[in-house]
């Protein structure tokens, strides 16, 4: 499988402000603003340097980056670069008019963050209550806006059992995608990592439901931070004697399992450049190192593009280029980003 090494997604963390208190994470989000936060114009011209060669998705995050009041001047700038620009949001901030400005802004998706199939659940993960009804609400002047919006769920012992559920809300509420989220012990995560995290047996059950469900339902279905999805694909498709192709292009685009560095990148709020969120490895600062630089050249990237330089079972696994497993989960566990998954329960032949 030849990969074309180029940033496919690049998550920017405009804010590590936010107004929730999520147990899951990864910013540690405060309700004020971080000092040392980029400029408006800082952030545009990183953002040129971003799409003079490259043509990524790129995704304003935070914490909540409607915390910003600039948001919508950095949504508009990207948009006029020809990026491809979704805004991630827990979706409690967004009313009539704040939807109808991301709609003038030109984001083309936003990913509103929905925990549980009702307000008990999602809102005891996410710290404050009505948080649940305030994001469905938001949802809903998305989609009158005529934008399009994602569900984005992590998964966790607390919700798990609710997963079909939150599939269902998902369709009635007219989401175009589901995507579902591993918890990754790194931030606050990290603190409830022993409470939250469901075991690999289970994990490895969720992802089958989720490719049953993905044959089935018309949403687009998306494992995130679940790269052992990709080998379960290549599993399943074999058994029904299938073969896989995948969308090169697009907010559903799949390559393969853990993109981190290989198709992925997350610039946090300083402007450190770092493999995705959840790796906390800074390969550069974008507001003293160029970005093609940072990319291209990069040792901690060039070696996440080396899948001969896996340890463990994922060195010797036959689905090492699709899948790769989650490098942050191996950090986290291992202290070293390119052992073995920790949570995957497929043991390779030449590994036996």
């Amino acid at each position: 499988m030849k990969i074309k090494h180029e940033p496919r997604l690049i998550f920017w963390e405009l804010t590590k402000g936010c107004n929730l208190r999520c147990r899951h994470c990864r910013a540690e989000a405060d309700d004020s603003l971080f000092e040392g936060e980029a400029s408006l114009e800082q952030i545009k011209g990183v953002m040129r340097q971003i799409a003079s060669p490259y043509n990524p998705i790129l995704v304003l995050t935070g914490g909540e980056p409607l915390y910003r009041k600039d948001i919508f001047d950095i949504a508009s700038y990207a948009s006029s670069l020809g990026l491809r620009t979704a805004l991630a949001s827990n979706g409690t901030l967004i009313d009539r008019d704040v939807a109808r400005r991301i709609k003038d802004s030109g984001v083309q998706r936003v990913s509103i963050s929905i925990d549980g199939r009702d307000a008990e659940t999602h809102d005891s993960f996410r710290g404050i209550p009505g948080s649940f009804d305030l994001a469905l609400q938001g949802a809903r002047f998305v989609r009158e806006a005529g934008v399009e919006f994602q569900f984005n769920c992590t998964v966790s012992r607390r919700n798990v059992d609710q997963i079909e559920d939150i599939l269902r809300l998902s369709e009635r509420e007219g989401a175009r995608a589901l995507h579902i989220f591993m918890l990754v012990p790194v931030g606050c995560g990290v603190e409830i990592a022993d409470t939250e995290m469901i075991s690999k047996e289970k994990y490895e059950e969720v992802l089958n439901w989720f490719y049953d469900r993905s044959r089935e339902t018309a949403l687009e279905l998306k494992a995130t931070c679940a790269p052992h999805y990709y080998r379960i694909i290549r599993q399943r498709a074999k058994e029904e004697g299938r073969t896989i192709t995948f969308e090169q292009d697009g907010m559903a685009a799949m390559t393969r399992g853990c993109l981190a560095g290989t198709g992925v990148c997350f610039i946090s709020n300083r402007g450190d450049v770092q493999p995705c969120g959840y790796l906390p490895l800074v390969a550069g600062n974008v507001y003293r190192t160029p970005f093609r630089e940072i990319w291209e050249t990069s040792e901690l990237f060039l070696s996440l593009r080396d899948f001969n330089a896996l340890k463990g079972t994922c060195g010797c696994c036959e689905y090492r280029v699709f899948c790769g497993g989650c490098r942050a989960r191996a950090y986290y566990e291992k202290d070293d980003y390119l052992e073995g998954e920790p949570y995957c329960v497929y043991v390779p032949e030449k590994c036996q």
